[in-house]
């Protein structure tokens, strides 16, 4: 059986959250599926300053809480060293890298490369929403087999919009989904996934999520408490409807990452048969 290194870098500065327990899942799940071994190893980049080398294959880069700004904390050198070292070596090599930044990290990564503006939204979006491919998104790999629109879980007090497009097309980026429509608000709409590479995409939402898990975490009463205070009870109602909902969580959570592994695996596999 194949074994590939697979590198998490966890985001979540030892936050609780309910991602690495849906990226840990959907890994085991491709391992069954693509009858592959994952050696996985977990880098606590904010908290403990830690980042990976080149020697992994594929990097799932997390979400997480807090600010996206420039800041002095020290692990962002070494955080963008890496990602710049893993453009680098891409371009330099037959046997590639392939990355997914989601959320915390796709906003981090985009102001780095100065891809747009990355700014505090004027409230929290909050929730499962739709999503909108765009042109290329329709066409994209990974986001081909996603309906229009595509249903995601959002949570996000910031977001990458008004995109430089000279930047853009200096460094090849693909704009693959914008949030839902709002003709009555006068404000950008937020970019909601990019193709940086071949190899590498980002999301400003979480594919990770599984819409079992995560409405299990939303009943208990701790949660429910907690955004029905911070959200309001017509919020958190829309939320447990939409994650038990079939064709809405369960379809992005089956579709992106595991896209993603597969053609990484298809890839990783290519000079190894040449």
């Amino acid at each position: 059986m194949n074994q590939f290194k697979v590198a998490i870098l966890d985001m979540y500065n030892n936050f609780p959250n309910e991602g690495m327990r849906c990226i840990r899942q959907l890994l085991h799940r491709a391992e069954h599926d693509s009858q592959v071994s994952f050696q996985v190893d977990t880098f606590n980049v904010r908290a403990n300053n830690e980042v990976p080398g080149l020697e992994y294959d594929i990097y799932i880069s997390t979400g997480g809480p807090g600010s996206p700004l420039a800041s002095t904390e020290p692990w962002e050198a070494p955080y963008f060293n890496f990602i710049d070292a893993l453009f680098a070596y891409n371009k330099q090599t037959e046997r590639k890298k392939h990355l997914l930044l989601i959320c915390h990290s796709f906003q981090l990564v985009s102001r780095h490369l100065g891809l747009g503006e990355v700014g505090k939204r004027k409230s929290t979006s909050f929730g499962v929403l739709p999503v909108h491919l765009t042109a290329a998104g329709h066409h994209d790999p990974v986001f081909a087999k996603l309906p229009e629109p595509f249903f995601a879980v959002d949570s996000r007090d910031y977001q990458l919009t008004d995109l430089h497009p000279g930047r853009l097309h200096d460094l090849g980026i693909e704009v693959l989904c914008l949030e839902k429509e709002r003709p009555h608000v006068p404000l950008a709409r937020a970019i909601m996934a990019l193709r940086f590479s071949p190899e590498v995409i980002g999301t400003q939402f979480h594919p990770e999520a599984d819409g079992e898990g995560m409405l299990r975490y939303m009943l208990t009463d701790e949660r429910k408490q907690q955004v029905i205070n911070a959200y309001g009870e017509d919020k958190y109602h829309e939320m447990v409807r939409l994650l038990g909902t079939p064709g809405t969580i369960d379809v992005t959570e089956s579709t992106i990452i595991p896209t993603f592994l597969r053609r990484a695996l298809a890839a990783l596999r290519e000079p190894a048969l040449a």
